[in-house]
């Protein structure tokens, strides 16, 4: 019997359809996410997007809905812009308690597909929410969708904990895992958004849009990274954001440079996050596992080693393909966990 995931993000969805073994036999995604319910003050965008992604995926599967045992998601679908709000789990918390706190359900009007659907919890991080104030808000952070991920390394690798790993997306989310597996709590910045946004939205994009043929897939250049992290550093993370245009129209650069400097000011400013590991109790003496793109694992492990002086070992695990199994490999690994493959 085959079962299918799902990861619903904030703005893309993927539907997968797997055997027990993680192989994968048919595959969708939709450009629909939470962001959709928050804009269109509700879900039904999201329901029927990910409706339609399911369908296309058992499509291509070659299968049929009787095909399927059940459905098992995990990420921003169980958040209140989501199909179901499920509380947190507290951290710190093993990968038997995500097991053993899978959310069963089975009706169409939360999933609009006749078929059960398993809903894995999110984590955040442990505080007192009676004595808590915007004072501590520093403290606090939270986790949907990177848990499976987390599983699917911890399942899957040889991995000796305490280990720290980064997850580089729409966020950059250090994720910290202690010497019994369990993960305590995450640290979060929204890197990527930020990244788009720049883009997008400001003049800085001008300036980094690419006008050549030249790849910069694998592009790195120390000085330009030096060059970022320095002025972050002195000047602040605004300012720096503004030097691209500088470089664009007073000094003679290339687009690629001035977009690797807007990647590394990001990433330098995420180091800062850094500095909160103690305040929460998280090891900075540990293995690193990176996750993301390759040039973006290239570009923040420099810093890890050179910036940070992070004396352990740093390993990557940035093929495409690689990274997306993650959270069907950590579905998986839960799924059998909780008995219910």
């Amino acid at each position: 019997m085959n079962l299918a995931t799902i990861d619903c993000g904030t703005t893309n969805s993927r539907v997968y359809i797997v055997n027990e073994d993680a192989e994968i036999l048919g595959k969708a995604a939709k450009k629909v996410g939470v962001r959709d319910t928050a804009i269109h003050g509700s879900n039904e965008v999201l329901k029927e997007g990910l409706k339609e992604t399911f369908y296309q995926a058992l499509e291509n599967a070659q299968s049929q809905l009787e095909d399927i045992k059940f459905v098992i998601s995990s990420g921003m679908i169980t958040s209140e812009i989501g199909l179901l709000e499920i509380p947190h789990l507290w951290a710190p918390v093993s990968m038997d308690d995500l097991a053993n706190n899978i959310k069963k359900v089975h009706d169409i009007s939360i999933f609009p597909v006749d078929i059960p659907i398993y809903f894995i919890r999110g984590i955040k991080n442990k505080y007192d929410p009676k004595s808590a104030t915007i004072k501590d808000v520093g403290f606090l952070d939270f986790m949907r969708g990177e848990e499976a991920q987390i599983a699917g390394i911890l399942s899957n690798y040889d991995i000796q904990p305490p280990v720290t790993i980064v997850i580089l997306s729409s966020h950059t989310k250090f994720n910290s895992i202690d010497e019994n597996r369990k993960v305590l709590g995450s640290i979060t910045t929204v890197s990527g958004q930020i990244y788009e946004a720049i883009i997008k939205e400001t003049s800085i994009g001008k300036s980094i849009k690419k006008d050549t043929d030249f790849d910069d897939s694998n592009y790195f250049d120390q000085d330009v990274v030096d060059s970022a992290y320095k002025w972050v550093s002195s000047s602040g993370f605004l300012r720096t954001m503004l030097m691209p245009r500088f470089l664009d129209t007073l000094l003679k650069t290339s687009w690629y440079e001035r977009k690797l400097f807007v990647e590394a000011a990001i990433a330098a400013e995420d180091m800062r996050a850094i500095n909160q590991f103690e305040m929460v109790h998280f090891p900075l003496d540990t293995n690193f596992i990176l996750v993301g793109t390759q040039s973006r694992c290239a570009l923040y492990e420099y810093l890890l080693k050179e910036k940070i002086q992070i004396k352990k070992d740093i390993f990557t695990i940035g093929k495409t393909e690689e990274v997306d199994m993650l959270s069907i490999k950590g579905a998986i690994y839960l799924a059998k966990t909780a008995g219910l493959l």
